[in-house]
């Protein structure tokens, strides 16, 4: 969801009007996506562990943001079917957003069209870090496998990714999903999040099925 912060800036615009325009792209993205029979989960970087450097006027934003949208938009989930989930490290965000977060996706768990799995507090190496020490701490004992960690990820039922699709021309992870996405495919479109829609998702779909998955072997 990269590109906010630019889409405000070109219109000489404030950085918050970009997030607000940024939470309609969301609601526009999970409208097109549930109504797509093709696509079952999606997943939103909404914040990083790294997000926590920006200036803390603009952090205090983002939280009392998802504190209150989070909840505002339960019916709007609903409508279209849409269940919330939230992977990422909960304990460290502020009491308010972790109520909205809780709420969420109790009010939503019935919802059945699509997944989106909502990515706060969240970085990959935290992720596995902390799936490690869940491991140690639930008695741990013996060598540790890669069964092991995927059990002990934030949503460990959650399959992994086909494709990361990241906009404003990003070319990078940047500490998504470093565990799940070993056999992602990976694109790159130069829409800023604001400006994504119908033909953004078309294009991901499409360039998901031109792709030869191969999985490290022969097709």
């Amino acid at each position: 969801m990269d590109g906010n912060g630019r889409w405000a800036q070109q219109r000489s615009l404030p950085r918050d009007a970009g997030h607000i325009e940024g939470l309609k792209a969301v609601r526009r993205v999970l409208r097109i996506c549930a109504e797509d029979s093709r696509i079952d989960y999606v997943t939103l970087y909404v914040f990083s562990t790294e997000n926590w450097r920006r200036p803390s006027t603009e952090v205090n934003y983002l939280m009392g943001l998802l504190a209150s949208r989070l909840v505002a938009e339960i019916k709007y989930f609903i409508q279209y079917g849409v269940r919330i989930l939230v992977r990422g490290d909960i304990s460290g965000l502020p009491s308010k957003v972790q109520d909205a977060i809780r709420t969420t996706e109790q009010k939503t768990a019935d919802c059945g069209n699509l997944i989106c799995v909502m990515a706060i507090n969240y970085g990959g190496q935290d992720e596995i870090v902390r799936a490690v020490n869940k491991f140690l701490k639930n008695g741990g004992g013996r060598e540790l496998t890669a069964a092991d960690i995927q059990s002990n990820l934030d949503l460990p039922q959650i399959p992994p990714p086909d494709i990361i699709a990241r906009s404003a021309g990003e070319n990078r992870l940047s500490n998504f999903l470093l565990w799940d996405s070993a056999y992602a495919e990976f694109l790159s479109i130069k829409a800023l999040w604001p400006d994504w829609g119908k033909d953004e998702i078309e294009q991901v779909v499409s360039t998901l099925r031109e792709r030869v998955r191969r999985f490290g072997g022969l097709v």
